[in-house]
Order: structure tokens, then sequence, then C-alpha cells
């Protein structure tokens, strides 16, 4: 079993509703999980991304880089129920917003300047197996995905689920 990062961009309506009841989002992230499957959006036309297995590299690169807001995890939790691996949190509109600057400024090449890969393994970085220079490059178009996820989520003002699935 893997260890998927997910997201899904939701209005703020959409949002107010998550928050009174969490089972309809789930139901909606599947639902539109399925749509996407078909129609295959690009990162910038989608409603839901997923960092693959390469949310916990992300995380501790963008940890390391003092990121500001927490997009790998979300920052506010709207239910005690499991998505997979643990409770969904979301992000609110400005905090998708701040996320997309902070992700348009910081490039791939940025973040993982002087990183090591013996670090992440000592740090036991999910999925394991960086014993290779270039195993760093792995992550790297999920992470032009998701900077272009957030933009999109930003220009529209939408807020954003997020779960490790």
């Amino acid at each position: 079993m893997s260890m998927i990062g997910e997201y899904l961009r939701v209005t703020a309506a959409e949002l107010d509703r998550t928050i009174q009841n969490p089972q309809w989002a789930l139901d909606l992230a599947e639902e539109i999980q399925d749509a996407e499957d078909v129609s295959k959006p690009t990162p910038a036309e989608a409603r839901r991304y997923s960092t693959y297995k390469t949310w916990d590299l992300l995380r501790f690169l963008l940890s390391r880089a003092g990121f500001p807001v927490d997009v790998i995890h979300g920052e506010e939790p709207f239910t005690e129920e499991e998505w997979g691996y643990g409770a969904p949190k979301y992000l609110r509109t400005e905090r998708v917003r701040l996320a997309a600057e902070a992700l348009r400024a910081t490039s791939y090449d940025q973040l993982i300047a002087g990183a090591d890969p013996a670090e992440l393994t000592r740090a036991e970085v999910y999925p394991l197996g960086w014993d290779e220079p270039e195993s760093l490059e792995w992550a790297r178009s999920w992470y032009d995905g998701l900077t272009r996820f957030f933009e999109a989520a930003a220009d529209a003002d939408d807020a954003m689920l997020v779960w490790l699935d």
C-alpha cells in the first residue's frame, strides 16, 4: 500500500459545506477523481491533484526551506474521520494564495540546492531509496504540477482540502 498526497480545490461555499458535512466532501472528492480520471485535466485545470508518493520528500524540502504554509498536511482540521492515512485538513483561501505565491517564488532547483540524499535517508523520508544523487529529481514534475494547481486555486479564490490516501 502506498501513501499518496491528495488535494481538492473547493469554493468558499463548498468549504462551508465540508465543515458541516465531511462525508459530503469525501463523496465530492471521489466524484471529481472519477471524472478527472477520464478527462485528464492539466494541474491548472484540475480540481483534484496528487503529489503521488513525493509528498514526504516535498514536506522535507519545503520544511527545510522554511515554507510559510503546510501544503503537505493542510492546517485546519474539519473532521476526525480518516481519509486514508489520518484525518484531512484544509487551507483557507488566504493560505492558498500565500502558498501559491511562495510556490511560484521557490523553484524546484532552489528546493533541492544543497540537499543530500544521505540526509533524506537518515531522516527516513518516505518512500526511502535516496541512495543516488539524481533521486531528488524524481519529485520535480509533481512539484511543478503542485505549483500550477495552487496558482489556479488562488486565481479562483478557492480553498483546499488536503489529505494522505
